[in-house]
């Protein structure tokens, strides 16, 4: 699994976890559906910086808290 992977399955995982849609997880963080849609969808390889931040603000985490999981750390060296 890459990492536009497992940054999608987190996002899912943080919606369930707060028992809220994707849709308004956009409109609390100020992100578009369709960014958010083709991140979850896997359109996106390039996930911004900028764009997880604002998502981790509008769940009230850290950038740390997004990224401190089990899939993050077994994550292997992407080569492109």
């Amino acid at each position: 699994m890459g990492i536009s992977e497992v940054v999608a399955e987190r996002i899912l995982e943080l919606c369930d976890e707060r028992n809220i849609t994707v849709n308004k997880l956009c409109n609390i963080s100020g992100i578009t559906q369709s960014t958010v849609n083709c991140i979850v969808n896997h359109h996106v390889k390039n996930i911004g910086i900028v764009t997880i931040k604002k998502l981790c603000d509008g769940l009230n985490i850290t950038i740390t808290d997004f990224f401190n999981t089990e899939n993050f750390r077994n994550l292997e060296q992407e080569l492109y």
